[in-house]
């Protein structure tokens, strides 16, 4: 027979779960294009970010500064009408460099999440 203090440490543990559960539906980056921390030969004329939920587009941005932290993107960042978890910005003309990717999203959960990363533009001969 399970005892009272058994079926109280399932429940809980249930409720431990299911929490979790609720958790993992924050919107976060999956993948970007160009590919998080890589060096590109050939400077890309737009940056696409994709996340693992879908958006809330009036309230996400995507934003690309370059090394002395000047925006070097079009903006605003625009949803990709075909997608409702990636998110799109496009680039004045770049030079040889690194440059960092921010974001904040709002996914359609209401959850806010943010985050960085960086790729490089390769230098000449």
């Amino acid at each position: 027979m399970v005892s009272v203090r058994g079926a109280r440490a399932a429940v809980a543990l249930a409720a431990l779960l299911l929490g979790a559960g609720v958790a993992s539906g924050h919107a976060f980056l999956d993948h970007a294009e160009p590919r998080v921390g890589s060096t590109v030969k050939t400077p890309p004329s737009r940056v696409r970010a994709w996340f693992t939920q879908d958006l809330e587009p009036a309230f996400s941005t995507l934003e690309v500064v370059n090394q002395s932290g000047d925006r070097v993107d079009l903006g605003p960042a625009q949803m990709d009408p075909a997608r409702g978890d990636m998110l799109q910005v496009a680039l004045k003309p770049l030079g040889p460099g690194r440059y960092r990717v921010k974001w904040r999203v709002l996914s359609v959960d209401s959850h806010v999440t943010e985050g960085d990363f960086t790729f490089r533009i390769a230098g000449g001969l």
